[in-house]
């Protein structure tokens, strides 16, 4: 069993070792709109998001259209908002509140 599992883990233990792209990848991006959220309702009891759409505009670039489910209090009805996200490397540029029900296309503008 312990061989079985060593095989399972060695490429996981490998990528750690392994140095990391100079572009943002799919962890520094669910960082970058983990720490957005939970700055945004710092005084929530939980919430959770979703990823509706993205665009990489170019290679460390990109942007990302996201729902945000929010519970300030036990028992009371979560407040479900929207948002676009410019996040650049692995940093948050710019982000815009929209409503809910609004069409989005994140794909770059046309000259």
């Amino acid at each position: 069993m312990l061989p079985k599992m060593a095989l399972l883990l060695f490429p996981f233990v490998a990528s750690l070792c392994l140095p990391s792209p100079i572009n943002a990848n799919s962890s520094d991006i669910t960082m970058v709109i983990e720490t957005f959220v939970a700055k945004q309702f710092p005084a929530s009891k939980s919430h959770f998001w979703v990823v509706n759409d993205a665009h990489w505009q170019t290679d460390n670039e990109v942007v990302v259209d996201v729902n945000t489910v929010v519970l300030d209090k036990p028992g009371e009805t979560p407040t479900a908002t929207r948002y676009l996200l410019l996040i650049v490397g692995d940093r948050l540029a710019a982000a815009q509140n929209i409503p809910l029900d609004s069409t989005v296309d994140c794909q770059p503008e046309q000259a």
